[in-house]
């Protein structure tokens, strides 16, 4: 299965919107109902476009850039869309124009209103390991590091360049030590057994960033290895922030 984004951009209320298309076989619902408001550095929203591409859904997607004119995700037009200003945001016109934010939300919601290739495992205890390992990357770890948060420590608390790169290495380490350890029941497989999901949505971002950032990822065995089988897929390769329409 392969993605393409559309070359073409339509621009409506002043913002450019880029069309997902995903090649046969896809979830045919018609005229691109789905929306994510997304920025191709985002995390979060990273984990939307591989969880959308593993279901196989075509979207629509709308570019907010997270540091440009102060952040346009505090801008008038998106905080009427999402009063948390934050990304990403999803909006189901096939459902009554829904609109649903935070990502793990989002893939949930993926999960119960477009079942066929599931993100979730069927067994009860797998999936409850899963969404432990989801949350902990997503509630513990990432929200220590995001952008507002380090430029917060730059900027209002003047916190030095290095200072805040100790920080980042600080938080990193710690929770990426105990997603390690939490692998250990996968015995070298995927989520899924042999299929990515939830998980890999949420780790294969974090790994990104980490990435950016230069850290020593030595000590994790697992979760490169989790990782490397994921990056080979067209689900993780289309969703990548560098092959993002919005990517500079």
């Amino acid at each position: 299965m392969s993605l393409a984004l559309r070359a073409s951009k339509a621009v409506q209320n002043g913002s450019c919107r880029f069309v997902a298309v995903l090649n046969p076989p896809y979830v045919d619902r018609g005229n691109y109902v789905l929306t994510l408001y997304s920025y191709w550095r985002s995390s979060a929203a990273y984990r939307v476009r591989i969880a959308l591409n593993l279901k196989g859904l075509a979207y629509e997607q709308v570019p907010v850039h997270l540091v440009k004119d102060g952040g346009q995700q505090h801008s008038a037009a998106y905080k009427a869309l999402n009063p948390q200003e934050l990304l990403p945001l999803l909006v189901d016109e096939g459902h009554g124009g829904v609109k649903i934010a935070q990502s793990l939300a989002i893939l949930e919601y993926l999960d119960e209103v477009f079942p066929e290739t599931p993100l979730l495992p069927r067994d009860p205890l797998r999936r409850a390991q899963v969404r432990a390992l989801a949350l902990h990357i997503a509630c513990d770890l990432h929200p220590l590091n995001n952008l507002r948060v380090l430029q917060y420590l730059t900027g209002e608390l003047g916190v030095s360049e290095a200072a805040q790169d100790a920080w980042y290495q600080h938080w990193l380490h710690s929770g990426l030590a105990a997603v390690e350890a939490g692998l250990a029941p996968f015995e070298g497989g995927l989520s899924l057994g042999e299929q990515p999901g939830y998980l890999e949505a949420c780790l294969v971002p974090q790994l990104y960033n980490a990435r950016r950032f230069n850290c020593d990822l030595d000590a994790y065995p697992r979760i490169l290895a989790m990782t490397a089988r994921c990056e080979t897929l067209q689900a993780f390769a289309q969703a990548a922030p560098e092959v993002q329409p919005d990517a500079v």
